[in-house]
């Protein structure tokens, strides 16, 4: 496990703080051994919070375009079937995960395929399961499609703590499944909007898995295949291909 780019400047602060703060007690309480091993303790804690928060897990993806990835991890809060009003404009349904402050916080792609529709929401920072979270809140809307036709739409919504969204794709990129689209620091939520017929694989209170943890699966559209000709209807046709054409063109009637 490293710890990912988004956290180097949170880490390096944190260690600044940590180092200034101890010697502040050491020059000034050089005596107080209490006060010291409680600050080391306290100290050591905000360490290891701010680096298990930017932790970034390797996982192994194997993609799949039948199915839907998780995009993070976190617990499933959301389940039901919407009108989707910003890109969509249709009936989808919807599922929501809610990221707490302890899970990591990868964004990743739920399919493969090219970017069509990327766009920025500034907005409110209402706590990220309030229903109006989704359309109030600052956030990202992405659309992936894949070589289906198949569009995927999905969000990164800022939350109560979470007062930073970062992405990495714009669009008309070419995405991967399983692949890094993005990062949100200190809590939050995504929401995924999948098509009516869709096999979802999770429940309400599930933890699930950025990039490991099956959303859904997608029913795939097969094309009618046409009835084989019956060997008559082969016969008549060729004995009417052979058939003369008689030209009654410039003949009066």
């Amino acid at each position: 496990m490293t710890v990912h780019k988004e956290g180097y400047t949170s880490l390096a602060l944190c260690i600044l703080f940590i180092f200034v703060l101890n010697a502040v007690i050491q020059f000034y309480f050089p005596q107080a051994l209490a006060l010291k091993w409680i600050i080391y303790i306290l100290s050591f804690s905000l360490f290891v919070i701010i680096l298990q928060f930017f932790r970034s897990p390797s996982i192994h993806i194997k993609a799949d375009e039948t199915q839907v990835l998780c995009p993070a991890d976190g617990k499933v809060v959301v389940i039901e079937e919407t009108v989707e009003t910003e890109y969509l404009k249709d009936k989808r349904i919807q599922i929501s995960v809610f990221m707490s402050p302890v899970n990591v916080h990868v964004n990743r792609n739920p399919i493969s395929g090219a970017i069509k529709y990327f766009k920025y929401n500034p907005g409110k920072y209402l706590v990220a399961w309030h229903p109006k979270s989704s359309t109030e809140n600052e956030r990202t809307t992405i659309v992936t499609e894949n070589s289906d036709g198949v569009a995927i739409l999905f969000r990164q919504i800022a939350g109560a703590m979470a007062r930073r969204i970062v992405w990495y794709v714009k669009q008309g990129d070419k995405v991967k499944q399983g692949e890094q689209f993005g990062f949100i620091k200190f809590g939050s939520r995504v929401d995924v909007f999948l098509p009516l017929g869709s096999t979802v694989k999770v429940g309400l209170g599930e933890a699930v898995k950025g990039g490991c943890t099956v959303l859904a699966e997608l029913t795939k559209i097969i094309a009618p295949v046409k009835p084989a000709k019956t060997e008559e209807a082969n016969t008549f046709e060729a004995v009417a291909a052979a058939r003369p054409v008689k030209n009654t063109i410039g003949k009066k009637g």
